[in-house]
Formats: C-alpha cells, structure tokens, sequence
C-alpha cells in the first residue's frame, strides 16, 4: 500500500507459475498467502505473455469502515484518508523489488475500475521493448592522432583503446565540458571527478577544469549535486573533486588552477567540519562514495537520516584524500596553518579507518558503521573503498596485499558489494563497473598482484569488446548490461578506466607535484614490445616504447642515454623514451574468487512486554543479538527475554549455514520508564486544524 513493503513479513511472498494456458490470478487477498497448488513445471515463456494479477482489498477497505485505519504487517496504521494507491513488486520483469520507485512504473499499480474491491493489473512478460541491445561492431570514425597512440602485439587491445579515445572525443559538449554518457546529459561531480583522475586529468586538461568549475557554487563551495534525502549532508563524496583537482594540477603545473582549487576545497572541507565529521569515532558521516541509490547497498530500513548517522569505507578515503590534497597544496603555497591543520585532520582520519573498519579476520575493510545510537560493521567488502584505502596509502603494505587477494572476485569481476542483497535488482548490488574495475586493476598493480591485474584487464576489455562500447555496468551474475536497472554506452567514467590500463598500469605512468615517474606494471600473459607515442606532459612530448613483463625496470633511456625513470616538469621539447623490464615474475599472488551469493533477508524485531521478537528467516541456522551495537549472544529461538528496567537498543541478524549474515535489524530502543520524560505540546499551544489521526493526547500542534 502506497508504495511501501507492507503487506506481508520479509521472505514471505506470493507465487504464481504463468503459462500459455493460465495467465490469470485468482484474487489474492491483501496480507494473506494463499495456497499454492499450481504445478512446477518450467517452461520458455512466449514473447508478449500477458499476466493479470488480481487483489482482494475488501478486508482492508473494511477495517477502514469500522475502525478508520488498516494495521498492516508492521504493525503500522494505514489510515482511509492517508491511502493512495496500491503496487504490486517482484522479480519478474517488469516487477521490480525496488519500493521506493514503485510509484514511477504505472503498470505496477493495481486499480479498482469497477469498485467492487478487487484490484488489478496486466502485466507484459517477456516483453520484446525490454530486450536490451547495443551495436554490433565497431569502427573507428573519429581523428583521434592528437593523443597517444598505442600498439602492441594485441589488436583486441589496440583497437578496445582507440574506441575509448573516440568516445573520449564525443564525451565533449559544445561547451567544452563532459558529458557523463551516451544517455546522460550534464556534469555530475562524482563521475567527471573519478574520471579526471583515472586519465582525463592530463588528456584534456581544459576540459577538465571546465567540468570541475561547473560544479561550483558561487559561495566556492563544491556541489554535491546527487545523494539520498536532497544530497549533503547525507551524501558527502563531492569531495572527490579534490582529488581530481590535484590530478590536473599535477598533470599541468598550473599555478592559478592550484591557488583557485585551493580556496574551494578549503572552503568545503571547512563545511564537511561543522556537517559531517564525527569526533566520537575520528571518521567522516554519510552516504557512500558513488553507491547513491539506498536500498542498493543499505539494509531497507535505513532512512536518510541513518543513512547521514552511517560511516562508509569509501567516503571516509575521499575525505582523507581530500585533506592531504589541501595540505600539499598548502605546502606548496607556504600556507604553513593549512599544511598542519588539515594533515593532523588527514591523520585523524586514516587512523580512525583502520581502527573501526579494518577487519583482521578477513583481510580487508567493513563496509560501513550502521545503526542508530551505537553503529556495527556491516562486514561485505565494498570494491571502490577498498581500492582507495590502497591506492591512497590508508593501508599499509601488508594490509594493500591482502586486501587485493581477499576482496570478493567474480567470474566477471569485482562486484560493487559482496555478498549481494536479496530482493534487489542489479545496479550497485549485484555489478561490476568498470571504473570501480579500474581503481581495483591500478590498486592490485601497486600491491604487485599480477593475478588480480590480469583477472581486471579482462573483466574490463570483455564487455567493451563484446557490447563495442564502454557500458556504465554490467550484471556481477552474469556479464550482461541487460537487466541492470540503468545504463549508459560511451559512459565517460567506463572509457577513463580502459585508457588507465593503457597509460597507468602497463605503462605505469604516475604524476607527481613536479615531475612524471614510471612504474610499469606488465603481466608475463601481456609479455611483448609496446609503443605509446605522442604523450604529452606539460611542455613535453614523449614517444615511449616498452618491451618485456614485469615490475622491474631494467633499463630506462631517454634519447638514448641511462636516466633514473622520472621526467622533470620543466622537461620541454619531444623525446624518446625506452623502457626493457626485467620479466621479473612477481611473488606468488592469489584472488578470492567466489560465486554469486546472497544473504538471508533482514530480520524485523519487535520489543513487547520484556521481550525481544523476530520472524524466521527461511534459511537461518541461527541469529546474533546485538546490544548497543556490541554482540550479546547467539540463538536458534526467536524470542528472547530482556531486562525492561535497563534502558538499550537491541538488533539481531540471520546467519546461514555457511556462517553469511544478513543486514542487521532494524534498532529497537528498549527505555526504561523511569528515565522517560512526557512533554505534551497540545497543553501549551492551540491544536492543528488538519484531518489527520493517530495521534495521542488532545492532538497535535
């Protein structure tokens, strides 16, 4: 009813086997499993099967005569006047599990044409509109000889990385800034941010800063321009534009674009301190970094307000980021005040990460701290902030290592989250995203993995080479765009990814403050004699060629004399550079690769009468209760009986047999009802003239 999951308990669904011949339901009533005696006999659906589902309202609509409210299987109030509309969710498309966006697919809602109670709707299964498609080759159309050209003895590679610089070229808009996708218009922070670091920083520098200066206000404040409950502060990753600003520092050595980054990060951080650092746990509130979408990566119950109260893994490694951005800008302005603040900030930061969010036990970060008044780990890993937390030096050497070998690996790559969440279609849960691929891929080179290298660069040139584009995502289950919720070709973040491989890992081409420094990154599979003429760094032109596998460089000549492998920013003029690897094999390195795998659904809990309660959740062997957020013990009941004089908040998780637990409970706040204080409002001021019910007292103000 009115979008929300009220009808009946988690994991407790309506079945119904649709066929040629039977493509009707009897009428399901509202809050009641009927009893299923439809055959299991499986068979290929016709394209176009029309599927009429009915509901039986009456029960409803008469509680809303006798008592003036419906008390659906939450134990909430639907009151008649409060009532809009009904849906029906699922997993069959078009049936989505998706509540909150229930009420933006018109077919999903069920009417009453003839008001005899009964609702209903046809639905269009196997819908020949829904069959996904994309080009089915590829040819290069555009001049892309203004930028690097590269060859290697790989044509799949060759030509994966011209397509890229070409959709790098109509990524463009006439006003010279980004555009996102192929199907997305405007610039959005997060992805030209993540996009301008991985290679747009140094490919097309004015773009860049366009783009980045489009996302600031006229406060010089960074936009924080998509997020759960309006944005900031829920969401808080804007700060990624910092990072990006630096890159672009970096690969210019413009000394305005530094002074001008300089005021609007500090500007912001100065924000994000009154808003969102938290100085209880030493890290930084909200929403995680680019995983925007709530039910996507949050237990259901998490309202914006949780969602702002939760501390991500991801977000916390743009904030530190951000900070030593501003500090080495500092540094290099000889702003000495700002150099020290935000560095101890940085360091504040850093510390808190591996204190509250490293797991030992596994090998790599928790998600995110949830909850209420006390907040847990939610222990999946989460790719990007695991690649970050490497990347930026949050881990320490040993930690980079095991992180690489022991976050989740599917057969298509590294998914977003892991374990994926049940009931919710493919977007963050149950993906892989090249970008986030990419951070991984230049994440694993650094910690000298050569097997999670090779696995990234596949998982990244299957999909460009199988769709003949660089698709925003792909399903984590089975490698296909089709079913993901959203998606993009020519995708701006995607295409950055693949161009990195190229430039940042094989290559290993990294920009510092003042000066460009090599470390190759070739897997023995990729062993060969490359090239990548016409780079352009500041004033400079390198024509590079590079021969062998490894990480060890053997020998590195520029216009053939022996230097150490770093070019100068005051470098002018073209160059030749040779690069021979000393095929140098790497440690023995290994990935976690796992199978697509789903927790147990959420369990909810009631407090009532001194004792705390939940449903089963099928597939449960046990469950955990925590205690402010602390494990109190472990149980196969149900039920289990508390001290209602102790005032404390209470949540439980499912745990299957191979130990997974689900998201943790919604908190139940058990008080104690001396410690209750009762402020009655309609005692001091006049009553509101409004028609609505439910409240208690003389009413409400």
């Amino acid at each position: 009813i009115n979008g929300k999951d009220n009808e009946m308990k988690p994991s407790v669904d309506h079945h119904f086997n649709c066929s040629a011949a039977v493509n009707e339901t009897t009428p399901i009533v509202f809050g009641e499993q009927e009893n299923n005696t439809s055959s299991n006999t499986q068979s290929y659906l016709n394209p176009e099967t029309k599927l009429t589902i009915k509901l039986d309202m009456r029960k409803v609509f008469s509680d809303f005569t006798s008592h003036g409210f419906f008390t659906d299987c939450n134990g909430n109030k639907i009151f008649m006047e409060d009532f809009k509309a009904v849906y029906v969710a699922g997993s069959t498309s078009p049936m989505i599990w998706d509540f909150d966006n229930l009420v933006n697919h018109n077919e999903l809602q069920l009417k009453d044409a003839d008001g005899d109670g009964i609702y209903e709707t046809t639905l269009i299964l196997n819908a020949q509109k829904d069959e996904k498609q994309t080009d089915a080759s590829w040819r290069l159309t555009k001049d892309i000889t203004a930028f690097p050209q590269y060859k290697s003895p790989y044509p799949i590679s060759d030509a994966i990385y011209n397509m890229s610089l070409e959709e790098m070229v109509k990524a463009v808009e006439p006003d010279s800034t980004f555009r996102t996708g192929k199907e997305w218009a405007g610039v959005w922070t997060r992805d030209i941010s993540y996009s301008i670091i991985l290679s747009m920083a140094y490919l097309q520098p004015k773009v860049a800063m366009n783009s980045l200066m489009k996302k600031v206000n006229k406060k010089k404040k960074i936009i924080q321009d998509t997020g759960t409950g309006g944005a900031y502060p829920v969401s808080t990753d804007r700060m990624i534009w910092a990072t990006a600003a630096w890159e672009v520092y970096k690969a210019t050595g413009d000394k305005d674009w530094l002074q001008q980054a300089f005021i609007i990060i500090k500007n912001s951080i100065e924000d994000d301190l009154q808003n969102a650092y938290n100085p209880a746990t030493g890290l930084v509130k909200g929403e995680s970094s680019f995983l925007d979408w709530r039910e996507q990566t949050y237990p259901k119950w998490m309202q914006p307000v949780d969602i702002y109260v939760s501390e991500n893994l991801g977000t916390n490694a743009v904030h530190y980021q951000a900070n030593i951005v501003l500090a080495s800008m500092a540094k290099l302005l000889r702003n000495d005040a700002v150099y020290s603040k935000h560095s101890a900030l940085a360091a504040a930061i850093k510390a808190a990460i591996n204190k509250h969010l490293w797991m030992k036990d596994k090998g790599y970060y928790a998600q995110f701290l949830y909850g209420r008044n006390s907040l847990m780990q939610s222990p999946k890993n989460e790719a990007l902030g695991e690649a970050l937390c490497v990347l930026f030096d949050i881990a320490d050497e040993k930690q980079q290592a095991s992180i690489i070998s022991k976050t989740a690996f599917m057969d298509f790559g590294v998914p977003c989250i892991y374990p994926q969440i049940p009931g919710i279609p493919p977007y963050h849960n149950n993906a892989v995203w090249p970008f986030v691929q990419t951070y991984f891929a230049l994440a694993a080179a650094k910690a000298a993995n050569e097997t999670a290298v090779m696995e990234s660069i596949g998982a990244i040139y299957r999909p460009a080479a199988l769709f003949a584009t660089n698709k925003e995502n792909f399903v984590a289950q089975n490698g296909d765009f089709a079913g993901t919720q959203i998606n993009s070709s020519n995708m701006l973040w995607s295409l950055s990814g693949n161009i990195a491989l190229v430039h940042k890992i094989l290559f290993g081409i990294q920009f510092d403050a003042d000066q460009l420094i090599f470390k190759p990154f070739v897997p023995s599979a990729l062993n060969g004699k490359r090239t990548l003429t016409n780079f352009k760094y500041r004033n400079a032109i390198l024509d590079i060629s590079l021969e062998g596998h490894g990480s060890i460089i053997r020998s590195f000549l520029m216009d053939g004399k022996v230097v150490k492998p770093i070019i100068p920013g005051t470098l002018k003029g073209r160059h030749s550079i040779k690069i021979i690897l000393a095929n140098n094999k790497p440690k023995e390195n290994t990935i976690n690769k796992k199978p697509h795998y789903v927790t147990l659904t959420t369990p909810t809990v009631r407090a009532e009468n001194e004792t705390i309660s939940w449903e089963k959740i099928e597939g449960a062997v046990q469950y955990i209760v925590y205690k402010n957020g602390q494990e109190l013990l472990k149980t196969a009941n149900q039920s289990f009986t508390i001290n209602g004089n102790t005032t404390a908040e209470y949540q439980v998780t499912a745990i299957n047999k191979n130990a997974v637990p689900s998201f943790a409970s919604e908190p139940v706040l058990v008080v104690a009802e001396n410690t209750v204080n009762l402020y009655d409002a309609s005692l001091v001021a006049p009553a509101a003239n409004y028609p609505y019910k439910g409240f208690t007292g003389n009413g409400f103000i």
